[in-house]
C-alpha cells in the first residue's frame, strides 16, 4: 500500500484533492485581498472570486460528509471542520451536518428538525419582509436558515451542547472581522455581498435536484416512514441539473455536484469521477437531466412563490424542461436543522 492510498478513500484522489484544496485556499486569500484593496474595480472582482472559493469549499465538505475523501472518519471530520471556517459555517458541528445529509440519502426525503413553511405562514409580517427581499434577489430565507444555526441551540434543549462552540466561534470571527475592518471598512458590505452570492449559487444547485417530501424527523430515530421509498422512487424524484451537457468541464464550477443522479446511485464515488460515470450509466438523453437555460428561468420566475412551496412527489417536471418546476428552498446540507 502506497503512502497516498493509506489515507485517501480512492487511489486516484491525491492530485484532484490537492488541486481543489489549493484552489479554495488561493481564491479565498486572493478574494479577501481584493476586497481589502483600495481600487473599487478590485473590490468588484474580489466578490465572485471569494464567493467561488466558498462554493468549492462547501462541496468538498459534502464529499467529506460521504467519507469519499479519506478512509478514516476522523480525517474527513478534520478536513470538513477546517473548510467550515471558509464557508462561514463553523458554528455548525460537522457531525450534525453529516448526520442530516446521511438521513437525506437513507430516508430518501428532506429530513429537517422543523418545517419553516407553516411557521412563516403564522407570521405574515416576517413573511412579507422575506418575500420583498427575495423579490430583490436577496437570499433572505437562506440567511434566516443560517442564522438559526446560531439561535436554535439557545432555544432547543437537545442542541444546548452546541452553545459553547457558537460563543467561541462568534467571538473569534467577530475579532477577525474587526481586524479586517480596521484595514478597510468596505469589508463590512463587500463580504456580505460575496456571501450572498455564495448562498445564491448553493441555493440554485439545491432547489431543483429533488421532488422529495419534507419530514420533521431529524431529531428522532429513523422510523417506519424512512422505509417507504425505494431506489426507483429515489431515481425518479432526483434530477441532474447540469450547467452544461455539451461541455462537462463547466460543471466543475460546482465541483460536479450537478451530476446528482449518479451521486445518489454511488455515494462513495468522488466528484472528479461523476461526469464519466454519468455518461456510462445514463448518457446525455437521460430523462432526469434538467439544463441550466431552463432552470435559470424557473429560478427567476418562482423566486418568491418558492418560499412556501413544497413540490409533490413524482412531479412531471421534464415535460417543459423544468421551466414550471418551482423547486424548494431551505434544504442546504450546510444547515444542520
Amino acid at each position: 500500500m502506497t503512502q497516498k492510498t493509506k489515507y485517501f478513500r480512492h487511489q486516484d484522489a491525491l492530485i484532484p484533492t490537492v488541486i481543489a484544496l489549493t484552489y479554495v485556499i488561493t481564491t479565498y486569500i486572493l478574494g479577501f485581498g481584493l476586497l481589502l484593496a483600495e481600487p473599487f474595480y478590485a473590490n468588484i472582482i474580489g466578490i465572485p472570486i471569494l464567493a467561488h472559493s466558498m462554493v468549492i469549499a462547501a462541496y468538498l465538505i459534502h464529499e467529506a460528509a460521504h467519507s469519499s475523501v479519506f478512509k478514516d472518519k476522523k480525517h474527513n471530520r478534520w478536513f470538513a471542520e477546517s473548510l467550515l471556517w471558509i464557508t462561514g459555517n463553523s458554528y455548525s458541528n460537522f457531525d450534525d451536518i453529516q448526520r442530516k445529509h446521511n438521513r437525506h440519502h437513507s430516508d430518501r426525503a428532506d429530513i429537517v428538525s422543523f418545517d419553516f413553511r407553516p411557521i412563516l405562514e403564522k407570521h405574515p409580517q416576517l413573511l412579507k419582509v422575506i418575500k420583498t427581499l427575495e423579490w430583490m434577489y436577496i437570499p433572505a430565507l437562506e440567511i434566516l436558515m443560517h442564522a438559526l444555526v446560531l439561535i436554535l441551540p439557545f432555544v432547543k434543549e437537545n442542541r444546548k451542547q452546541n452553545r459553547p462552540r457558537i460563543m467561541v466561534v462568534f467571538a473569534l470571527r467577530g475579532a477577525l472581522f474587526f481586524w479586517l475592518a480596521s484595514i478597510s471598512m468596505h469589508i463590512l458590505w463587500l463580504y456580505p455581498l460575496a456571501y450572498m452570492l455564495f448562498l445564491t449559487v448553493m441555493r440554485f444547485m439545491d432547489v431543483h435536484q429533488h421532488t422529495y417530501e419534507v419530514y420533521e424527523t431529524l431529531d428522532l430515530p429513523r422510523g417506519a416512514e424512512a422505509k417507504l421509498r425505494d431506489r426507483e422512487f429515489e431515481e425518479h424524484n432526483t434530477y441532474s441539473n447540469l450547467l452544461s451537457v455539451k461541455y462537462p468541464w463547466v460543471n466543475l464550477l460546482v465541483l460536479n455536484f450537478s451530476y446528482h443522479n449518479v451521486h445518489h446511485e454511488q455515494q462513495l464515488q468522488p466528484w472528479y469521477r461523476l461526469p464519466k460515470l454519468h455518461k456510462e450509466m445514463f448518457g446525455d438523453d437521460y430523462q432526469q437531466i434538467l439544463t441550466f437555460k431552463h432552470l435559470i428561468k424557473s429560478f427567476h420566475k418562482y423566486r418568491v412563490p418558492r418560499i412556501l412551496n413544497g413540490d409533490p412527489i413524482n412531479l412531471p417536471v421534464k415535460q417543459d424542461e423544468g421551466e414550471t418546476f418551482i423547486g424548494v428552498d431551505g434544504v442546504s446540507f450546510l444547515t444542520a436543522h
